[in-house]
Protein backbone atom coordinates (compact mmCIF):
# COMPACT_ATOMS: atom_id res chain seq x y z
CA UNK A 1 0.00 0.00 0.00
CA UNK A 2 1.57 3.27 -1.18
CA UNK A 3 -0.40 6.26 -0.92
CA UNK A 4 -1.13 8.34 -4.08
CA UNK A 5 -0.55 12.03 -3.61
CA UNK A 6 -3.97 14.09 -5.04
CA UNK A 7 -3.30 17.62 -2.95
CA UNK A 8 -1.46 18.46 0.07
CA UNK A 9 -4.35 17.91 2.45
CA UNK A 10 -5.26 14.27 0.24
CA UNK A 11 -3.82 11.06 -0.34
CA UNK A 12 -5.62 8.10 -1.82
CA UNK A 13 -4.99 4.33 -1.40
CA UNK A 14 -6.15 0.96 -1.94
CA UNK A 15 -7.37 -0.97 0.53
CA UNK A 16 -5.16 -0.62 4.11
CA UNK A 17 -5.34 -2.73 7.00
CA UNK A 18 -4.60 -2.25 10.57
CA UNK A 19 -1.22 -3.10 9.77
CA UNK A 20 -0.56 -0.10 8.26
CA UNK A 21 -1.73 2.37 10.21
CA UNK A 22 1.50 3.39 12.29
CA UNK A 23 3.40 3.98 8.90
CA UNK A 24 0.78 5.94 7.87
CA UNK A 25 1.11 8.07 10.93
CA UNK A 26 5.10 8.38 10.45
CA UNK A 27 4.02 9.95 7.04
CA UNK A 28 2.03 12.42 8.54
CA UNK A 29 -1.37 11.55 8.12
CA UNK A 30 -4.18 12.59 10.78
CA UNK A 31 -6.91 11.42 9.19
CA UNK A 32 -8.19 7.86 7.68
CA UNK A 33 -11.34 7.87 5.33
CA UNK A 34 -12.63 4.70 4.56
CA UNK A 35 -15.35 4.67 1.26
CA UNK A 36 -15.18 1.04 1.00
CA UNK A 37 -18.15 -0.55 2.14
CA UNK A 38 -17.60 -3.79 4.79
CA UNK A 39 -17.54 -6.95 2.74
CA UNK A 40 -16.82 -6.20 -0.26
CA UNK A 41 -14.36 -9.11 -0.43
CA UNK A 42 -13.77 -12.41 2.26
CA UNK A 43 -10.30 -11.11 3.39
CA UNK A 44 -11.20 -7.05 3.78
CA UNK A 45 -10.44 -6.00 7.19
CA UNK A 46 -13.61 -3.76 8.98
CA UNK A 47 -13.84 -0.06 9.16
CA UNK A 48 -14.47 -1.12 13.17
CA UNK A 49 -10.86 -2.54 12.72
CA UNK A 50 -9.26 0.21 10.54
CA UNK A 51 -11.15 2.83 13.41
CA UNK A 52 -9.78 0.96 16.46
CA UNK A 53 -6.14 1.00 14.97
CA UNK A 54 -6.60 4.49 14.33
CA UNK A 55 -8.11 5.92 17.32
CA UNK A 56 -4.75 3.66 19.35
CA UNK A 57 -2.70 5.72 16.88
CA UNK A 58 -3.99 9.34 17.51
CA UNK A 59 -5.35 9.32 14.44
CA UNK A 60 -9.18 10.48 13.45
CA UNK A 61 -11.20 8.00 11.40
CA UNK A 62 -14.11 8.24 9.28
CA UNK A 63 -16.58 5.50 7.48
CA UNK A 64 -18.03 6.97 3.92
CA UNK A 65 -18.83 3.68 2.12
CA UNK A 66 -19.80 4.20 -1.30
CA UNK A 67 -20.59 0.85 -3.56
CA UNK A 68 -18.74 0.52 -7.01
CA UNK A 69 -19.38 2.21 -9.59
CA UNK A 70 -22.29 4.38 -7.80
CA UNK A 71 -20.91 7.26 -6.81
CA UNK A 72 -24.28 9.45 -5.93
CA UNK A 73 -23.77 13.13 -6.61
CA UNK A 74 -24.69 13.62 -2.18
CA UNK A 75 -21.61 11.02 -1.69
CA UNK A 76 -19.98 13.90 -3.33
CA UNK A 77 -21.27 16.91 -0.87
CA UNK A 78 -20.89 14.24 1.95
CA UNK A 79 -16.88 13.67 0.75
CA UNK A 80 -16.33 17.47 0.94
CA UNK A 81 -17.94 18.13 4.22
CA UNK A 82 -15.72 14.72 5.82
CA UNK A 83 -12.46 16.89 3.93
CA UNK A 84 -13.85 19.98 5.94
CA UNK A 85 -14.37 18.84 9.35
CA UNK A 86 -11.30 16.27 9.61
CA UNK A 87 -7.30 17.22 9.93
CA UNK A 88 -5.31 17.23 7.66
CA UNK A 89 -3.75 15.39 5.56
CA UNK A 90 -6.56 12.55 5.23
CA UNK A 91 -5.64 9.24 3.46
CA UNK A 92 -8.75 8.35 2.27
CA UNK A 93 -9.11 5.04 0.56
CA UNK A 94 -11.17 2.15 -1.17
CA UNK A 95 -10.54 -1.01 -3.09
CA UNK A 96 -8.13 0.40 -5.78
CA UNK A 97 -8.14 4.18 -4.32
CA UNK A 98 -10.97 4.87 -7.24
CA UNK A 99 -13.94 5.62 -5.74
CA UNK A 100 -11.97 7.64 -3.57
CA UNK A 101 -10.09 9.97 -6.28
CA UNK A 102 -13.59 10.07 -8.07
CA UNK A 103 -15.29 11.43 -4.97
CA UNK A 104 -12.48 14.29 -4.51
CA UNK A 105 -12.97 15.31 -8.08
CA UNK A 106 -16.76 15.72 -7.74
CA UNK A 107 -16.06 17.71 -4.81
CA UNK A 108 -13.56 20.09 -6.20
CA UNK A 109 -15.80 20.74 -9.33
CA UNK A 110 -17.06 23.99 -8.43
CA UNK A 111 -13.68 25.48 -7.63
CA UNK A 112 -11.19 24.16 -9.73
CA UNK A 113 -10.69 24.26 -13.42
CA UNK A 114 -11.47 20.70 -15.15
CA UNK A 115 -8.28 20.25 -16.00
CA UNK A 116 -6.90 20.83 -13.19
CA UNK A 117 -8.39 18.39 -11.25
CA UNK A 118 -8.28 15.48 -14.06
CA UNK A 119 -4.55 16.10 -14.30
CA UNK A 120 -3.78 15.84 -10.41
CA UNK A 121 -5.68 12.45 -10.02
CA UNK A 122 -4.11 11.57 -13.63
CA UNK A 123 -0.39 12.67 -11.95
CA UNK A 124 -1.87 9.92 -9.02
CA UNK A 125 -2.36 7.15 -11.50
CA UNK A 126 -6.46 7.57 -11.63
CA UNK A 127 -8.38 8.63 -14.68
CA UNK A 128 -11.02 10.62 -14.12
CA UNK A 129 -12.16 11.09 -18.03
CA UNK A 130 -15.36 8.90 -17.46
CA UNK A 131 -16.24 11.92 -14.94
CA UNK A 132 -15.71 14.76 -17.03
CA UNK A 133 -18.95 15.06 -17.85
CA UNK A 134 -20.28 15.34 -14.37
CA UNK A 135 -17.38 17.60 -13.02
CA UNK A 136 -18.12 19.84 -15.98
CA UNK A 137 -21.62 20.15 -14.70
CA UNK A 138 -20.45 21.20 -11.22
CA UNK A 139 -20.13 17.65 -9.85
CA UNK A 140 -23.47 17.08 -10.30
CA UNK A 141 -25.11 14.32 -13.05
CA UNK A 142 -26.88 15.99 -15.83
CA UNK A 143 -30.30 15.30 -16.40
CA UNK A 144 -30.37 17.01 -20.06
CA UNK A 145 -27.07 17.08 -21.88
CA UNK A 146 -28.69 19.32 -24.75
CA UNK A 147 -26.05 17.16 -26.72
CA UNK A 148 -26.01 19.02 -30.54
CA UNK A 149 -24.46 16.89 -33.27
CA UNK A 150 -22.17 17.12 -36.39
CA UNK A 151 -20.66 15.25 -38.55
CA UNK A 152 -16.97 16.68 -38.48
CA UNK A 153 -15.90 18.83 -35.66
CA UNK A 154 -13.20 20.72 -35.36
CA UNK A 155 -11.77 22.30 -31.96
CA UNK A 156 -9.47 25.37 -32.67
CA UNK A 157 -9.93 27.65 -34.88
CA UNK A 158 -6.25 28.96 -35.52
CA UNK A 159 -4.30 28.00 -38.70
CA UNK A 160 -5.08 24.73 -38.90
CA UNK A 161 -8.66 24.59 -37.97
CA UNK A 162 -10.19 27.11 -40.30
CA UNK A 163 -7.93 26.04 -43.31
CA UNK A 164 -8.78 21.85 -42.39
CA UNK A 165 -12.41 23.24 -42.55
CA UNK A 166 -12.40 25.05 -45.60
CA UNK A 167 -10.45 22.24 -47.80
CA UNK A 168 -13.00 19.76 -46.04
CA UNK A 169 -15.61 21.95 -47.24
CA UNK A 170 -14.63 21.69 -50.93
CA UNK A 171 -14.41 18.26 -50.81
CA UNK A 172 -17.37 17.60 -49.22
CA UNK A 173 -19.81 20.07 -49.29
CA UNK A 174 -23.30 18.83 -47.92
CA UNK A 175 -21.21 17.75 -44.51
CA UNK A 176 -22.45 19.59 -41.33
CA UNK A 177 -18.89 21.06 -40.03
CA UNK A 178 -18.60 22.65 -36.18
CA UNK A 179 -15.80 24.67 -35.58
CA UNK A 180 -15.02 25.27 -31.61
CA UNK A 181 -13.11 28.34 -30.50
CA UNK A 182 -13.70 31.21 -27.83
CA UNK A 183 -11.30 33.22 -29.31
CA UNK A 184 -13.08 36.82 -31.01
CA UNK A 185 -9.83 37.32 -32.70
CA UNK A 186 -7.76 35.18 -35.03
CA UNK A 187 -4.05 36.12 -35.91
CA UNK A 188 -1.64 35.87 -38.39
CA UNK A 189 1.25 34.90 -35.69
CA UNK A 190 3.93 34.72 -38.04
CA UNK A 191 3.87 38.35 -38.65
CA UNK A 192 4.87 39.13 -34.96
CA UNK A 193 8.48 38.58 -35.66
CA UNK A 194 8.24 41.19 -38.91
CA UNK A 195 6.04 43.57 -36.32
CA UNK A 196 9.02 43.10 -33.62
CA UNK A 197 11.81 44.19 -36.20
CA UNK A 198 9.85 47.43 -37.31
CA UNK A 199 8.37 45.82 -40.69
CA UNK A 200 5.27 45.13 -40.11
CA UNK A 201 2.30 47.26 -38.41
CA UNK A 202 0.83 45.05 -35.41
CA UNK A 203 -3.16 46.04 -36.54
CA UNK A 204 -2.23 44.05 -40.04
CA UNK A 205 -1.90 40.67 -38.15
CA UNK A 206 -5.06 40.46 -36.56
CA UNK A 207 -8.91 39.65 -38.07
CA UNK A 208 -12.04 39.31 -35.94
CA UNK A 209 -12.71 35.69 -35.72
CA UNK A 210 -16.23 35.53 -37.23
CA UNK A 211 -14.93 37.10 -40.82
CA UNK A 212 -12.40 34.43 -41.48
CA UNK A 213 -15.01 31.04 -40.51
CA UNK A 214 -16.43 29.43 -43.65
CA UNK A 215 -19.63 30.04 -44.98
CA UNK A 216 -21.95 27.04 -43.87
CA UNK A 217 -19.49 25.86 -41.00
CA UNK A 218 -21.41 26.61 -37.62
CA UNK A 219 -18.90 28.32 -35.51
CA UNK A 220 -19.35 27.32 -31.37
CA UNK A 221 -18.04 29.66 -29.54
CA UNK A 222 -17.19 27.83 -26.70
CA UNK A 223 -13.70 26.52 -24.49
CA UNK A 224 -13.88 23.01 -24.72
CA UNK A 225 -13.49 20.96 -20.96
CA UNK A 226 -12.51 17.89 -21.77
CA UNK A 227 -13.20 14.88 -24.66
CA UNK A 228 -15.35 11.30 -24.19
CA UNK A 229 -13.50 9.61 -27.29
CA UNK A 230 -15.98 6.54 -26.28
CA UNK A 231 -18.66 8.37 -27.33
CA UNK A 232 -18.06 10.04 -29.80
CA UNK A 233 -18.43 13.56 -27.42
CA UNK A 234 -16.58 16.83 -26.77
CA UNK A 235 -17.74 18.45 -23.57
CA UNK A 236 -17.70 21.90 -23.53
CA UNK A 237 -17.39 24.55 -20.52
CA UNK A 238 -20.82 24.33 -18.84
CA UNK A 239 -21.47 20.70 -19.41
CA UNK A 240 -22.74 21.18 -22.69
CA UNK A 241 -22.05 18.14 -25.26
CA UNK A 242 -21.67 18.06 -28.69
CA UNK A 243 -21.91 15.12 -30.46
CA UNK A 244 -19.21 14.07 -34.05
CA UNK A 245 -19.26 11.48 -36.22
CA UNK A 246 -15.37 12.73 -37.01
CA UNK A 247 -13.24 14.96 -34.82
CA UNK A 248 -10.48 17.11 -36.16
CA UNK A 249 -8.55 18.28 -32.93
CA UNK A 250 -6.59 21.19 -33.82
CA UNK A 251 -6.12 23.51 -30.62
CA UNK A 252 -2.50 25.31 -30.46
CA UNK A 253 -0.22 24.90 -27.90
CA UNK A 254 0.03 26.88 -24.39
CA UNK A 255 2.55 29.44 -23.73
CA UNK A 256 3.21 28.57 -20.71
CA UNK A 257 4.53 31.93 -18.91
CA UNK A 258 4.22 30.68 -15.71
CA UNK A 259 7.13 28.66 -15.34
CA UNK A 260 9.52 30.85 -15.47
CA UNK A 261 9.44 32.47 -12.07
CA UNK A 262 8.73 36.44 -11.83
CA UNK A 263 8.16 36.85 -16.14
CA UNK A 264 4.51 37.71 -15.80
CA UNK A 265 5.19 40.30 -13.38
CA UNK A 266 7.43 42.22 -16.18
CA UNK A 267 6.47 41.45 -19.28
CA UNK A 268 5.94 44.58 -21.52
CA UNK A 269 7.92 46.84 -19.22
CA UNK A 270 11.69 46.59 -17.46
CA UNK A 271 12.89 46.23 -20.65
CA UNK A 272 11.22 42.45 -21.09
CA UNK A 273 9.31 41.79 -24.31
CA UNK A 274 8.22 38.54 -26.52
CA UNK A 275 7.63 38.57 -30.12
CA UNK A 276 5.49 35.65 -29.00
CA UNK A 277 2.13 38.07 -27.88
CA UNK A 278 0.61 40.15 -30.13
CA UNK A 279 0.75 43.15 -27.56
CA UNK A 280 4.15 42.25 -26.75
CA UNK A 281 5.85 42.33 -30.44
CA UNK A 282 5.26 46.25 -30.60
CA UNK A 283 7.22 46.88 -27.07
CA UNK A 284 10.19 44.54 -29.08
CA UNK A 285 10.62 47.14 -31.73
CA UNK A 286 10.82 49.91 -29.27
CA UNK A 287 13.11 48.30 -26.74
CA UNK A 288 15.00 48.01 -30.05
CA UNK A 289 15.22 51.37 -31.38
CA UNK A 290 15.94 53.13 -27.94
CA UNK A 291 19.10 50.45 -26.86
CA UNK A 292 21.85 52.37 -27.78
CA UNK A 293 24.10 50.39 -25.36
CA UNK A 294 24.79 47.88 -22.98
CA UNK A 295 23.33 43.95 -22.79
CA UNK A 296 20.33 42.46 -24.90
CA UNK A 297 19.34 38.87 -24.36
CA UNK A 298 17.31 36.54 -26.74
CA UNK A 299 16.47 33.23 -25.02
CA UNK A 300 15.53 30.01 -26.70
CA UNK A 301 12.95 27.69 -23.99
CA UNK A 302 13.53 23.35 -24.83
CA UNK A 303 11.92 22.47 -27.39
CA UNK A 304 8.99 21.66 -28.72
CA UNK A 305 8.13 24.95 -29.65
CA UNK A 306 6.28 27.33 -31.86
CA UNK A 307 8.72 28.26 -34.73
CA UNK A 308 11.97 26.71 -33.58
CA UNK A 309 13.77 29.88 -35.65
CA UNK A 310 11.62 32.58 -34.25
CA UNK A 311 13.93 32.96 -31.09
CA UNK A 312 17.12 34.07 -33.77
CA UNK A 313 14.73 35.96 -35.81
CA UNK A 314 14.08 38.28 -33.35
CA UNK A 315 17.73 38.32 -32.27
CA UNK A 316 19.10 39.29 -36.08
CA UNK A 317 16.51 41.74 -37.21
CA UNK A 318 17.52 43.84 -33.76
CA UNK A 319 21.42 43.32 -34.08
CA UNK A 320 21.13 44.63 -38.17
CA UNK A 321 19.11 47.66 -36.82
CA UNK A 322 21.58 48.43 -34.31
CA UNK A 323 24.04 48.00 -36.77
CA UNK A 324 22.19 50.47 -38.98
CA UNK A 325 22.54 52.94 -36.68
CA UNK A 326 26.27 52.58 -35.66
CA UNK A 327 25.39 51.17 -32.21
CA UNK A 328 26.16 47.43 -32.50
CA UNK A 329 29.68 47.60 -31.16
CA UNK A 330 28.33 48.86 -27.86
CA UNK A 331 25.80 46.39 -27.45
CA UNK A 332 26.49 42.76 -26.22
CA UNK A 333 24.04 40.67 -27.18
CA UNK A 334 23.61 36.82 -25.94
CA UNK A 335 21.75 34.21 -27.13
CA UNK A 336 21.12 32.18 -24.37
CA UNK A 337 19.60 28.76 -25.65
CA UNK A 338 18.12 25.52 -23.53
CA UNK A 339 19.54 23.09 -26.77
CA UNK A 340 22.87 22.59 -27.74
CA UNK A 341 22.75 23.42 -31.24
CA UNK A 342 21.77 26.64 -33.32
CA UNK A 343 19.59 25.38 -35.72
CA UNK A 344 17.93 21.57 -35.60
CA UNK A 345 19.07 21.20 -39.53
CA UNK A 346 22.21 21.48 -40.61
CA UNK A 347 22.27 22.27 -43.85
CA UNK A 348 21.24 26.23 -42.53
CA UNK A 349 23.71 26.55 -39.47
CA UNK A 350 26.69 27.37 -41.88
CA UNK A 351 24.56 30.74 -43.13
CA UNK A 352 23.06 31.58 -39.34
CA UNK A 353 26.63 30.85 -38.08
CA UNK A 354 27.88 33.63 -39.90
CA UNK A 355 25.86 35.96 -38.96
CA UNK A 356 26.09 35.14 -35.37
CA UNK A 357 29.66 36.28 -36.45
CA UNK A 358 28.90 39.15 -38.29
CA UNK A 359 26.59 40.82 -35.58
CA UNK A 360 29.44 39.63 -32.59
CA UNK A 361 26.61 37.58 -30.91
CA UNK A 362 27.53 35.35 -27.72
CA UNK A 363 25.78 31.73 -27.89
CA UNK A 364 25.14 30.45 -24.79
CA UNK A 365 24.13 26.96 -24.90
CA UNK A 366 22.31 24.33 -22.32
CA UNK A 367 21.02 27.83 -21.01
CA UNK A 368 17.41 27.45 -19.74
CA UNK A 369 16.01 30.37 -18.77
CA UNK A 370 14.66 29.64 -14.84
CA UNK A 371 13.40 33.30 -13.32
CA UNK A 372 13.56 36.62 -14.13
CA UNK A 373 13.86 39.90 -11.87
CA UNK A 374 12.19 42.96 -13.85
CA UNK A 375 12.91 45.63 -11.85
CA UNK A 376 16.87 44.37 -11.16
CA UNK A 377 17.03 44.13 -14.65
CA UNK A 378 18.77 39.81 -14.12
CA UNK A 379 18.10 36.72 -15.22
CA UNK A 380 18.79 33.71 -14.13
CA UNK A 381 19.45 30.57 -16.19
CA UNK A 382 19.98 26.60 -15.47
CA UNK A 383 23.17 25.99 -17.14
CA UNK A 384 23.17 21.91 -17.88
CA UNK A 385 26.11 21.12 -20.01
CA UNK A 386 26.42 17.68 -20.68
CA UNK A 387 29.04 15.42 -18.63
CA UNK A 388 29.33 19.05 -16.39
CA UNK A 389 27.56 19.52 -12.92
CA UNK A 390 23.95 21.59 -13.17
CA UNK A 391 24.06 24.64 -12.03
CA UNK A 392 22.63 28.31 -11.92
CA UNK A 393 23.95 31.88 -13.65
CA UNK A 394 22.51 35.40 -12.89
CA UNK A 395 23.23 38.01 -15.47
CA UNK A 396 22.03 41.38 -15.71
CA UNK A 397 20.41 42.93 -19.05
CA UNK A 398 19.25 46.04 -20.54
CA UNK A 399 17.10 44.47 -22.95
CA UNK A 400 15.46 40.95 -22.70
CA UNK A 401 13.92 38.73 -25.85
CA UNK A 402 11.76 35.85 -23.89
CA UNK A 403 10.60 32.75 -25.77
CA UNK A 404 8.15 31.00 -23.18
CA UNK A 405 8.32 27.22 -22.50
CA UNK A 406 5.23 25.94 -24.38
CA UNK A 407 3.36 22.69 -23.64
CA UNK A 408 -0.19 21.34 -25.14
CA UNK A 409 -3.15 22.72 -23.77
CA UNK A 410 -4.46 21.71 -20.46
CA UNK A 411 -7.14 20.15 -21.63
CA UNK A 412 -5.22 18.43 -24.12
CA UNK A 413 -2.84 16.86 -22.18
CA UNK A 414 -5.23 15.20 -18.95
CA UNK A 415 -7.69 14.14 -22.23
CA UNK A 416 -7.79 10.09 -23.50
CA UNK A 417 -6.35 11.68 -26.71
CA UNK A 418 -2.99 12.32 -25.47
CA UNK A 419 0.68 10.59 -25.15
CA UNK A 420 2.52 9.99 -22.36
CA UNK A 421 4.24 13.65 -22.93
CA UNK A 422 0.44 15.13 -23.66
CA UNK A 423 0.30 15.48 -27.01
CA UNK A 424 -2.05 14.37 -29.35
CA UNK A 425 -1.00 10.62 -30.12
CA UNK A 426 -1.10 10.49 -34.34
CA UNK A 427 0.44 8.44 -36.88
CA UNK A 428 2.50 10.77 -38.53
CA UNK A 429 2.04 9.85 -42.25
CA UNK A 430 -2.08 9.99 -42.10
CA UNK A 431 -2.32 12.07 -39.03
CA UNK A 432 -4.78 9.96 -37.63
CA UNK A 433 -5.41 9.65 -34.07
CA UNK A 434 -3.44 6.13 -33.07
CA UNK A 435 -6.37 4.69 -31.01
CA UNK A 436 -9.40 6.33 -31.93
CA UNK A 437 -9.68 5.87 -35.45
CA UNK A 438 -12.33 8.91 -36.57
CA UNK A 439 -9.88 11.60 -35.12
CA UNK A 440 -7.59 13.54 -36.54
CA UNK A 441 -5.37 16.30 -35.63
CA UNK A 442 -3.13 18.68 -37.18
CA UNK A 443 -1.06 21.89 -35.91
CA UNK A 444 0.93 22.56 -33.06
CA UNK A 445 -1.02 19.83 -30.71
CA UNK A 446 -0.49 16.78 -32.14
CA UNK A 447 2.98 14.57 -31.64
CA UNK A 448 4.31 14.15 -35.49
CA UNK A 449 8.19 14.85 -34.90
CA UNK A 450 8.08 18.16 -37.05
CA UNK A 451 8.61 21.80 -36.68
CA UNK A 452 5.54 23.75 -35.38
CA UNK A 453 4.84 25.98 -38.08
CA UNK A 454 2.30 27.65 -39.45
CA UNK A 455 3.71 26.39 -43.41
CA UNK A 456 3.42 22.70 -41.44
CA UNK A 457 0.05 23.45 -40.85
CA UNK A 458 -0.65 24.67 -44.48
CA UNK A 459 0.55 21.34 -46.09
CA UNK A 460 -1.15 19.55 -43.28
CA UNK A 461 -4.42 20.64 -43.53
CA UNK A 462 -5.38 19.42 -47.04
CA UNK A 463 -4.17 15.56 -46.12
CA UNK A 464 -6.10 15.62 -43.14
CA UNK A 465 -9.43 16.47 -45.06
CA UNK A 466 -8.74 14.35 -47.76
CA UNK A 467 -8.31 11.55 -45.21
CA UNK A 468 -11.01 12.57 -43.43
CA UNK A 469 -13.02 12.51 -46.78
CA UNK A 470 -11.85 9.24 -48.14
CA UNK A 471 -12.90 7.96 -44.40
CA UNK A 472 -16.16 9.29 -45.39
CA UNK A 473 -16.37 7.52 -48.78
CA UNK A 474 -15.03 3.80 -46.97
CA UNK A 475 -12.19 4.14 -48.11
CA UNK A 476 -8.64 3.94 -46.91
CA UNK A 477 -6.50 7.15 -46.18
CA UNK A 478 -4.82 8.26 -49.65
CA UNK A 479 -2.52 11.23 -48.45
CA UNK A 480 0.35 11.14 -46.45
CA UNK A 481 2.14 14.23 -44.97
CA UNK A 482 5.98 14.10 -44.90
CA UNK A 483 6.94 16.27 -42.40
CA UNK A 484 7.01 19.74 -44.64
CA UNK A 485 7.71 22.93 -42.35
CA UNK A 486 9.31 26.32 -43.07
CA UNK A 487 10.84 28.46 -41.03
CA UNK A 488 12.19 31.72 -42.84
CA UNK A 489 15.24 32.89 -40.95
CA UNK A 490 15.21 36.63 -40.82
CA UNK A 491 19.26 37.25 -40.46
CA UNK A 492 18.98 41.15 -41.55
CA UNK A 493 16.41 43.59 -42.81
CA UNK A 494 15.20 42.59 -46.31
CA UNK A 495 17.35 38.91 -46.77
CA UNK A 496 16.05 35.64 -45.19
CA UNK A 497 17.28 32.31 -44.85
CA UNK A 498 14.75 30.04 -45.77
CA UNK A 499 14.74 27.09 -44.20
CA UNK A 500 12.71 24.10 -45.40
CA UNK A 501 12.44 20.39 -44.31
CA UNK A 502 10.43 17.44 -43.34
CA UNK A 503 11.19 14.44 -41.44
CA UNK A 504 14.37 13.56 -40.36
CA UNK A 505 15.64 17.18 -41.61
CA UNK A 506 15.54 16.17 -44.89
CA UNK A 507 15.26 19.31 -47.52
CA UNK A 508 11.79 20.01 -49.11
CA UNK A 509 12.12 23.16 -51.26
CA UNK A 510 9.56 25.02 -52.37
CA UNK A 511 11.19 26.87 -55.61
CA UNK A 512 14.26 25.74 -57.64
CA UNK A 513 18.02 26.54 -56.19
CA UNK A 514 18.38 29.43 -58.71
CA UNK A 515 15.34 30.75 -57.51
CA UNK A 516 15.55 30.62 -53.92
CA UNK A 517 18.23 28.73 -52.56
CA UNK A 518 17.11 28.09 -48.98
CA UNK A 519 20.48 27.15 -47.70
CA UNK A 520 22.18 31.14 -48.40
CA UNK A 521 20.20 34.60 -47.25
CA UNK A 522 18.09 35.84 -50.22
CA UNK A 523 16.27 38.64 -50.73
CA UNK A 524 13.91 36.82 -53.22
CA UNK A 525 12.78 34.83 -49.58
CA UNK A 526 12.41 38.11 -47.72
CA UNK A 527 10.02 39.45 -50.54
CA UNK A 528 8.17 35.86 -50.40
CA UNK A 529 7.74 36.78 -46.52
CA UNK A 530 7.30 40.02 -46.37
CA UNK A 531 4.82 40.73 -49.50
CA UNK A 532 3.34 37.47 -50.62
CA UNK A 533 3.09 34.87 -47.25
CA UNK A 534 0.45 37.27 -45.81
CA UNK A 535 -2.44 37.53 -48.91
CA UNK A 536 -1.20 33.80 -49.46
CA UNK A 537 -2.38 33.08 -45.70
CA UNK A 538 -5.61 35.26 -45.49
CA UNK A 539 -6.72 34.58 -48.91
CA UNK A 540 -5.50 31.34 -49.75
CA UNK A 541 -4.78 29.09 -46.69
CA UNK A 542 -7.44 30.12 -44.54
CA UNK A 543 -10.64 29.72 -47.43
CA UNK A 544 -8.79 26.36 -48.54
CA UNK A 545 -7.07 26.92 -51.60
CA UNK A 546 -3.96 24.77 -51.89
CA UNK A 547 -1.45 26.74 -54.01
CA UNK A 548 1.44 24.08 -53.54
CA UNK A 549 0.39 21.92 -50.76
CA UNK A 550 -1.69 19.47 -53.02
CA UNK A 551 -1.65 16.42 -50.37
CA UNK A 552 1.03 13.46 -51.72
CA UNK A 553 -0.92 10.60 -52.65
CA UNK A 554 0.07 6.90 -50.85
CA UNK A 555 -0.27 5.25 -54.17
CA UNK A 556 2.22 7.63 -55.75
CA UNK A 557 4.39 7.18 -52.97
CA UNK A 558 4.26 3.51 -53.30
CA UNK A 559 5.36 3.36 -56.99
Amino acid sequence: MTPKKITEELSVSPQITAADIAELKAQGFRAILCNRPDGEAADQPTFEEIEAAARAAGLEARYLPIVAGMVRDSDAEDFATAMRDLPGPVLAYCRTGTRSATLWSLSQAKSRPIHDILAATKAAGYDMNGVARRIANGGKTPTDTGDARFDVVIVGAGAGGISVASSLRNRKPDLSIALIDPADIHYYQPGWTMVGGGVFDVATTARTMGSLIPQGVHWIKSAVAAFEPANNAVILDGCRVVKYDRLIVTPGLKLDWHKVDGLVETLGRNGVTSNYRYDLAPYTWDLVQGLKSGRAIFTQPPMPIKCAGAPQKAMYLSADEWQRRGVLSQIDIQFNNAGGVLFGVKDYVPALEGYVQKYGIHTNFFHNLVSIDGPAKTATFSVNTPNETPRLVTTDFDMIHVVPPQVAPDFIRVSPLADAAGWVDVDQSTLRHKTFDNIWSLGDAMNAPNAKTAAAARMQAPVVAQNVADDIDGKSPTAIYNGYGSCPLTVERGKIVLAEFGYGGALLPSFPRFVIDGTKPSRAAWLLKEKLLPPVYWKGMLRGKEWMVKPEKVSAKAS
